[in-house]
């Protein structure tokens, strides 16, 4: 699995942290999302969908 972050369209509603806190973080000065693993395992493969589905800038992209 592969996460890319549009940290343009990021709006720091901090959605992703609350669904997968071991792969997403947000930016203490703006509240911009933070990608700690590009290449998480699969076995958070259902932590990360779930993230990127509550995205509400649509932000996330996961390839697998």
């Amino acid at each position: 699995m592969h996460i890319s972050i549009d940290e343009g369209k990021c709006c720091g509603g901090g959605q992703c942290v609350v669904a997968a806190p071991e792969v997403f973080d947000q930016r203490d000065t703006d509240g911009v999302v933070v990608l700690l693993d590009a290449d998480p395992p699969e076995t958070l493969l259902p932590q990360v969908t779930d993230a990127a589905a509550r995205c509400p800038a649509l932000a996330i992209r996961v390839d697998h």
